[in-house]
């Protein structure tokens, strides 16, 4: 049975969104993008057209869960608050159309897609392009990385469902043993 799952990277100037196609346990990108927000002055304007883009996805690909990028606390109680608001709306897309969501953190996301829940935006991209077999080319700029994110949420929740092996590792070998999926054609460099 197939299942679409869609990705969100919530944000106030850009929100990542991801829609993979997930059949026996093989994951496919349908499409990724990245909602422009930053021209927009009024923060009630852009949660409108987080919430208007998000039902759009839905009712264009029909996904059967959604999974979204928890906000993570930091310094300025500000910008946790306006995050809160982005995740929120599309959060509320969701809802009307009756959707199942799934919240993660970036940690475990990154923990999920690479091993380690230190990992930076731009590893995490890396992987998923390799995991995936996506063109390198289109995920070079530091622009997508909102779009990865997304992807990345997406994936995990794949990972989360379909898997049940315990999500600690001993070492790395422990961690590929256990994930042959993720590694594909890898060399070290020396």
């Amino acid at each position: 049975m197939e299942k679409i799952i869609l990705g969100i990277d919530p944000g106030t100037s850009i929100m990542g969104y991801a829609l993979i196609s997930v059949k026996d346990k093989k994951i496919t990108l349908l499409t990724l993008g990245m909602l422009e927000l930053s021209k927009f002055e009024d923060h009630y304007v852009r949660l409108q057209k987080i919430f208007s883009r998000t039902l759009q996805l839905i009712d264009d690909f029909n996904p059967t869960e959604m999974a979204v990028e928890a906000p993570f606390y930091g310094k300025n109680a500000q910008v946790l608050l306006k995050l809160g608001r982005a995740q929120g709306a599309a959060i509320s897309a969701a809802l009307f159309r009756n959707l199942p969501i799934f919240e993660y953190a970036p940690r475990k996301i990154k923990m999920s897609i690479t091993g380690s829940g230190a990992s930076s935006k731009e590893q995490v991209a890396a992987m998923l392009v390799e995991m995936l077999k996506l063109r390198k080319d289109s995920f070079d700029s530091a622009t997508t990385l909102d779009a990865t994110d997304a992807l990345g949420a997406a994936v995990c929740h794949v990972y989360q469902k379909i898997s049940n092996k315990k999500t600690s590792f001993n070492s790395w070998k422990d961690f590929i043993r256990q994930n042959p999926n993720r590694i594909d054609n890898f060399s070290p460099q020396n």
